[in-house]
């Protein structure tokens, strides 16, 4: 009977499938199993953005808050938060031959979007 102290452990029967397996096995299964856990959040990552987000790397590219909600604001109107507002600017910068805060701003105008369109074959 266990006592309220008494802990008991099942730990000798999870372990089986693991008992006979050498140190280089062992790192290998626990990478593996660590690729499982990760691969969901990072897919979740690579196709899944929001207008914080976006925001937040417009701010990280030296736009102020304001500028970058007005950039994250035309690139949903234009539907285009899946190609990321960052990216958009800059393409847009390396399209036109131009900064990268010349892009934004010019973006955050309206001015521009039919080119990074063109440029990422999006048809609308």
């Amino acid at each position: 009977m266990a006592t309220k102290f008494t802990r008991l452990d099942d730990y000798e029967s999870r372990r089986v499938h693991l008992k006979n397996l050498t140190d280089e096995e062992l790192k290998e299964y626990f990478w593996k199993l660590a690729d499982q856990t990760v691969s969901p959040l990072l897919e979740l990552a690579k196709n899944n953005t929001s207008p914080s987000i976006e925001r937040s790397v417009l701010m990280r590219m030296g736009f102020s808050s304001m500028e970058a909600k007005a950039i994250v604001d035309k690139v949903i109107a234009h539907q285009m938060m899946g190609k990321g507002c960052g990216h958009i600017v800059y393409r847009y910068s390396t399209l036109k031959g131009i900064s990268i805060r010349e892009a934004g701003l010019s973006l955050s105008g309206d001015i521009g979007f039919d080119e990074v369109l063109d440029s990422f074959e999006v048809n609308l």
